[in-house]
């Protein structure tokens, strides 16, 4: 082989591994919606959504699911527009719920498909407190760590860095690996959260990261709408949540490892 070859196959090689080293945890929806390959539950991947009900979740702060809210629909979970939900008799709205799993998970990676419909605005939430977050007003809605899900271009929140979607919430805004599909199509997001160490990946690229405890952490935890709750950041065995924003949007692949499991 020639001198040329050599440094050709050498620099394949090369751009193998940094492409390797680039992908996600978790990089690529299954063919099948809301199904695990014989592998995929060897190495530990679990549903948290079967397809077909909402077995394992329950409303926050409710003892079971605000159907008036939420459904499935097509193999998805369907957050129902307020505009859209049923009413008391006396045609009172009747109170929205962020939905959560009923199982707790602390170190993790968590992957799932969602779409927005125009101008929507969500989220999923994770190392949720339901004790906690019912202590605060509102009552039903869950105070943590948000992968915000947005109609950027719609939604006023999309004048912010730090509210656009796949941002951590208010704290760490997306990079610009960042590539959304158009509203009304699926993306395709994962959650790592290992120890004080946080990801987040959109579509097969990370496009934020996150050390608790940090200088920069601390900053952006200071200059938050979170700073007078000071239990926000505290790592603990927590519920996945489902934000209900009062928008239409649309979950589904919810599946989930957990990391450091005891043999």
């Amino acid at each position: 082989m020639t001198h040329n070859a050599l440094r050709l196959v050498g620099s394949v090689a090369l751009a193998l591994v940094a492409a390797c080293h680039q992908s996600a945890p978790e990089a690529a929806a299954p063919a099948a919606p809301n199904t695990l390959t014989a592998e995929e539950q060897r190495s530990g991947w679990r549903l948290l959504f079967d397809g077909q009900s909402l077995a394992g979740w329950r409303g926050l702060g409710y003892p079971s699911v605000p159907a008036e809210h939420w459904s499935v629909d097509g193999g998805a979970i369907r957050k129902i527009a307020s505009g859209k939900a049923r009413t008391r008799p006396d045609g009172q709205p009747l109170e929205a719920s962020d939905l959560m799993t009923v199982a707790t998970f602390r170190d993790f990676e968590l992957a799932w498909d969602w779409k927005v419909t125009p101008g929507a605005n969500s989220g999923l939430k994770y190392n949720v407190s339901e004790e906690l977050s019912t202590s605060l007003a509102p009552t039903h809605a869950a105070k943590a760590f948000e992968y915000q899900m947005l109609d950027d271009d719609r939604h006023p929140d999309g004048k912010l860095a730090t509210h656009r979607a796949g941002a951590l919430y208010e704290l760490v805004p997306a990079n610009d690996k960042k590539r959304l599909a158009p509203v009304g199509e699926w993306n395709h997001s994962v959650i790592v959260l290992d120890g004080n160490h946080g990801e987040h990946w959109l579509n097969g690229e990370k496009i934020a990261e996150y050390e608790l405890g940090s200088p920069e952490m601390n900053k952006a935890l200071a200059a938050s709408k979170y700073a007078p709750i000071p239990w926000f950041a505290t790592r603990r065995s927590g519920h996945i949540v489902l934000q209900d924003h009062g928008d239409e949007v649309y979950f589904r692949n919810i599946r989930i490892k957990e990391l450091h499991r005891a043999p």
